[in-house]
């Protein structure tokens, strides 16, 4: 199972060390405890909103480039975990020259059919 907690914690982490920042200087300018941001950054403890954007602001990084990330982050994530089109059951493919139920036929909009061959 994939927790926001730990995705929210990597995407900080590599921030702070792309930036070539120690802990303990984040953590004193967020004015949080250096052993509770180890631990957001572990993805141990769920960080609140306030001590969120308390951290982006020690690493001058807008609150929601740093969601956007962890978004992305977790999308692929889901997409690694699931296949995006789940496999259909025999009795629920329609082969090819089969008619889709409730699709018009072809003979309906001849002049459609025109404009669009134009």
């Amino acid at each position: 199972m994939i927790l926001l907690r730990q995705l929210l914690g990597d995407v900080l982490r590599r921030l702070r060390v792309r930036q070539g920042r120690t802990l303990r200087e984040v953590s004193t300018m967020a004015r949080v405890s250096l052993g509770y941001l180890s631990e957001v950054e572990r993805g141990q403890k769920e960080a609140s909103s306030e001590l969120l954007a308390s951290i982006c602001g020690a690493l001058g990084v807008p609150l929601s480039q740093v969601l956007r990330e962890v978004s992305d982050q977790f999308a692929l994530a889901e997409l690694q975990a699931a296949p995006v089109m789940p496999e259909l059951p025999e009795h629920e493919r329609i082969s090819l020259g089969e008619t889709v139920p409730g699709s018009i036929p072809d003979p309906v909009f001849p002049e459609a059919k025109a404009m669009v061959a134009a």
